[in-house]
């Protein structure tokens, strides 16, 4: 399998290394498409695949093109990938916004996927959620899918609409959990620790709790009841919580970012 990657950035990094670590593709067959030259030179220094300066003839020898630009930046991209596109290549888009639709009619190219990751991808540990236009087949999405699985886990979307709920729910994910982290380590401080002391009890919770979550045969209010007996420590910041509306806070704040992934996409 041969691979171009349009877009060098973090995901499309974490995509391309995951890819050759996984022996997805071959770094002679993996092509990088960077136009910033000092981007390059450091593409070309870590070896992890050939870096190539502008789209090309050189395009036309991928199986699937992965487009991992700036959906802003796409306007200028798409011009130029039109020309050298074929027929039989699968278009694997990352970006945020951009419907199925609009890359087809754009590229006047039928054969579009769209998926939405988020940055734990760049450790292998990342959630994506995709959906495919009508014209791509079963082998091609299952080839699709294999590729997206080497930087996480995936689910595939019969509805591409429910993309803009991935993007609140685990797109953005991540920024969540750090600003809950960023908080309970700043109550640390002012609680008296050092702040790398905080930082080392909050961090190390949330990973104890994750694997809890993960391992334990009991359900989130189980667990939650089981941390919070009646009238301690856990009750009263627990009750606080609810007093200032936080679950709620947080609900309302996911949607506001689904909503705005449907204005974007329009």
């Amino acid at each position: 399998m041969k691979l171009a990657i349009i877009g060098c950035g973090n995901m499309g990094m974490a995509f391309a290394k995951s890819f050759i670590q996984y022996d997805l593709v071959q770094k002679e067959n993996l092509f990088l498409i960077e136009k910033s030259a000092e981007r390059g030179q450091a593409l070309r220094a870590e070896r992890t695949g050939v870096v190539v300066d502008t789209i090309g003839p050189r395009i036309s020898e991928a199986d699937l093109i992965i487009l991992a630009v700036k959906p802003q930046d796409f306007a200028g991209v798409h011009a130029e990938l039109k020309p050298v596109i074929r027929y039989n290549q699968v278009v694997l888009s990352i970006m945020a916004g951009v419907s199925i639709q609009k890359i087809q009619t754009v590229l006047d190219h039928p054969l579009v996927v769209r998926a939405m990751p988020n940055t734990p991808a760049m450790l292998g540990m990342g959630m994506t959620a995709f959906a495919a236009a009508k014209e791509v087949d079963i082998q091609n999405l299952r080839r699709v899918e294999n590729l997206i699985n080497a930087t996480g886990r995936s689910v595939f979307l019969e509805d591409e609409s429910l993309l803009d709920a991935v993007t609140a729910v685990s797109g953005s994910g991540p920024a969540y959990f750090f600003y809950l982290v960023k908080a309970m380590i700043e109550a640390g401080k002012q609680m008296g620790f050092p702040e790398s002391l905080s930082a080392q009890l909050v961090k190390q919770t949330m990973l104890g709790s994750y694997h809890l979550i993960q391992t334990a045969d009991k359900s989130l209010d189980e667990l939650i009841k089981a941390v919070a007996s009646k009238g301690g420590t856990t009750e009263a910041a627990l009750k606080t919580f609810e007093e200032n509306h936080l679950a709620e806070s947080l609900i309302a704040g996911l949607h506001a970012a689904q909503k705005r992934s449907t204005e974007l996409s329009k």
